[in-house]
């Protein structure tokens, strides 16, 4: 028996095509076309039993969501399935003939990457995007991202207004500011209604939390406008048309999130009914459910060291002798896991006293806020790691190794005081992970923090 090796170069519109290798690297055929079919799916699988009775291994590019019927498909058959990089392809494409890149040179290449590049080859346990949990936390993104660009936009179009309009909605309007500027954003029609029909509508929209004294913060926010803005130069009306299509907007997207997160609470219960990763502190339901459902089952990494890998935080490596450089982090993971593991740590360190002793060591060293961040995240991500594999929730302890509460944790975390190392990029945005090296030196591996 010899293990038969198929490399499927998948399209997401045209035909795939796949190539059949023996363990010695050998084409027994090529450039058989199919489509996700049924049909045509049995006739490859047929293909690929009357080449030989041993073990298969597909081998295939992670492109789009196509392969994931494919190798759903092709599991239940017995088959292994392992994705590849499609950097690392790409690279041993060039090798291999750098003159063209034709679809049967690529299946062919796929079919005998396991004897090229072994170690390049991941094991896909599940499906990917099609794993509820996983796609609904992406959704969540991707939602939250339109709805922040939209309040952007709205802000913006209310500093045309003038200043008293955001003094009085809030930075980040509710329900019941949504409500008042999806119809009456334009100044004239609020000072129309009148008072005592805009309190009445505030107290339904806001359930009784604002009331007379918001209804007169907006009327003299309108009137501002009307006295800043000189006769008829802008049309009011349809700027409060666009103001309320932007209000619209974020109201649908604000539903259509919290619809999302009942969901993701119920795939989340189901995915870790022990609460393993919801045990870490700072970490709720939102970061919980996203490292899970971005990270997967953490058994199927060999090691610790290979779930820091996915992550992409951790640095790069350029050593040359007795040079040894680290420019920044690979980023060779998924953004949405790194993003949540972000925030994660920011909030894990002012609970969890070994995290926050950490990160002022790194800060008094001249780490930047954000690079400290993404220490902390690679650190906390492979214990959350270790706790997974080992079925028991996250341990709070002191500096000694002693077992201690949240509240202990909060009071530890404070007594330790503010860090006041400063690196060079302390002017810069605490708002997203650092995109390069907190220092220039070249540091030896002893005395990287």
């Amino acid at each position: 028996m010899q293990e038969l090796r198929l490399g499927i170069d998948v399209a997401c519109a045209e035909h795939h095509r796949a190539a059949l290798a023996d363990q010695t690297g050998r084409l027994i055929w090529s450039n058989r076309r199919f489509r996700t079919v049924s049909g045509q799916l049995e006739a490859l699988w047929a293909a690929v039993c009357a080449a030989g009775t041993g073990p298969v291994t597909v081998v295939m590019e992670p492109t789009r969501n196509a392969w994931v019927p494919l190798a759903a498909w092709l599991r239940a058959r017995g088959a292994v399935v392992r994705m590849v990089p499609p950097e690392q392809s790409a690279d041993l494409r060039k090798y291999y003939n750098k003159h063209a890149k034709t679809d049967r040179l690529d299946c062919e290449l796929l079919a005998r990457l396991p004897l090229l590049h072994p170690d390049g080859l991941l094991a896909t346990p599940g499906l990917g995007p099609a794993e509820a949990l996983r796609r609904a936390v992406a959704h969540r993104a991707s939602l939250v991202a339109r709805r922040t660009a939209g309040l952007q936009r709205l802000e913006a179009l209310l500093e045309l207004l003038g200043p008293g309009w955001a003094a009085a909605l809030g930075s980040e309007p509710g329900k019941a500011a949504l409500v008042v500027l999806e119809h009456y954003a334009d100044p004239h029609a609020l000072r129309r209604l009148g008072r005592a029909r805009l309190i009445r509508l505030l107290v339904r929209a806001s359930r009784g939390m604002w009331r007379e004294e918001k209804a007169d913060e907006l009327l003299a926010a309108a009137a501002e406008t009307l006295q800043l803005w000189p006769p008829d130069a802008i049309d009011f009306a349809e700027l409060g048309e666009d103001i309320a299509a932007e209000a619209r907007l974020i109201a649908g997207l604000t539903g259509e999130i919290e619809a999302l997160e009942d969901r993701i609470a119920g795939h989340y219960q189901a995915a870790d009914p022990a609460g393993i990763v919801a045990s870490v502190p700072g970490v709720g339901p939102t970061l919980a459910a996203a490292i899970l459902g971005r990270l997967g089952d953490a058994k199927r990494f060999t090691d610790l060291a290979a779930v820091r890998n996915y992550t992409g935080l951790v640095p790069k490596v350029d050593q040359s002798g007795v040079s040894d450089k680290r420019p920044g982090l690979t980023k060779a993971g998924d953004h949405l896991l790194r993003q949540a593991l972000f925030l994660a740590a920011d909030h894990a360190r002012k609970i969890d006293p070994t995290l926050a002793n950490r990160y002022r060591r790194l800060r008094a060293a001249g780490k930047h806020h954000n690079s400290a961040l993404c220490t902390l995240a690679a650190v906390l991500v492979t214990r959350i790691a270790a706790c997974w594999r080992t079925d028991q929730p996250y341990q709070l302890r002191d500096l000694d190794g002693r077992s201690i509460t949240e509240a202990e944790g909060r009071a530890i975390c404070a007594a330790l005081g503010p860090n006041t190392g400063t690196g060079r990029r302390s002017k810069e945005s605490h708002s997203a992970p650092s995109t390069g090296p907190s220092t220039t030196e070249t540091r030896s591996p002893s005395k990287t923090a």
